[in-house]
């Protein structure tokens, strides 16, 4: 999904000595140089629309590309990041698709987990087609479980779900952006971009009030995990147009993916307070 912009935990490889690094009385610790990283989520993470029209473009993703103009988690923070960086998103997933991923990544063991994923179960065709609050807490809750039982030392960093109404607001100032949107992109949020009335705001408001209900089912369940970080300043950063993709004004753009690069490596370098 897009920047409109789209923490449980486990760590896994080789932790026989790393072990006692992670934990004190009071339980496990973060650590802030984790040595691997799978990503899942949506197309954000694959770089849907980044580099081409209609195509992904995993080498500027912000999670584990490989473009140093972008420069992203993996390479910041992984001593070898093209054997220990792993990306699962896909295009057009939903909540419910992210246990499969989680499995997926669990099989490499990675010592970090990124998630960014979201934007899409309310970028529907309308409002009504949204995914429950409670689903979707749901499918994310079952997902950390599965990652906590089965890699029980791997960290999970969990970006919120974009601003999507800063998307509308930000994406509706370009003429060919609107045009783009007319094909059918996120209908709840983005159809008829000029219509002011009170009914079409009342739509924009329903779409972002769902996301802040999603940011804040997500905050909960990862609360209750030492080992997990949720990042809500993936949803408060203040972005322009100049993140968003040349080709739909509606992903992010190179230039979008640096700067989730940039949140997310603040967050897992943040030191405990």
């Amino acid at each position: 999904m897009a920047l409109t912009a789209c923490s449980a935990d486990g760590t896994g490889g080789s932790h026989s000595g790393a072990s006692a690094k992670r934990k004190t009385a009071h339980g496990p610790v973060w650590r802030t140089d984790p040595h691997s990283i799978a990503a899942l989520g949506d197309s954000i993470t694959v770089g849907f629309d980044a580099c081409t029209v209609l195509s992904e473009c995993p080498e500027v993703s912000w999670a584990t590309g490989t473009d140093p103009k972008v420069d992203s988690l993996a390479r910041r923070l992984v001593p070898r990041p093209a054997t220990h960086s792993w990306n699962f998103a896909k295009t057009g997933a939903l909540m419910n698709d992210l246990p499969d991923q989680a499995a997926a990544a669990a099989v490499h063991k990675p010592e970090l987990v990124t998630v960014l994923i979201g934007a899409n179960d309310a970028c529907r065709r309308d409002v009504t087609a949204m995914t429950p609050t409670a689903d979707f807490r749901a499918d994310f809750a079952r997902s950390l479980t599965y990652l906590r039982r089965t890699l029980p030392r791997t960290q999970v960093y969990v970006a919120a779900v974009p601003d999507l109404l800063r998307l509308w607001s930000e994406g509706r100032k370009n003429p060919l952006g609107k045009e783009v949107w007319k094909l059918g992109m996120c209908g709840s949020m983005l159809r008829d971009p000029d219509d002011l009335t009170r009914p079409a705001q009342d739509r924009r408001a329903a779409v972002q009030g769902r996301v802040k209900a999603y940011n804040a089912a997500m905050a909960e369940v990862c609360g209750k995990d030492p080992l997990c970080r949720f990042d809500r300043s993936v949803f408060d950063y203040r972005f322009t147009d100049r993140q968003l993709s040349t080709w739909d004004w509606f992903h992010p753009g190179p230039r979008g993916q640096k700067e989730l690069a940039e949140l997310a490596f603040r967050a897992v370098t943040r030191k405990e307070s």
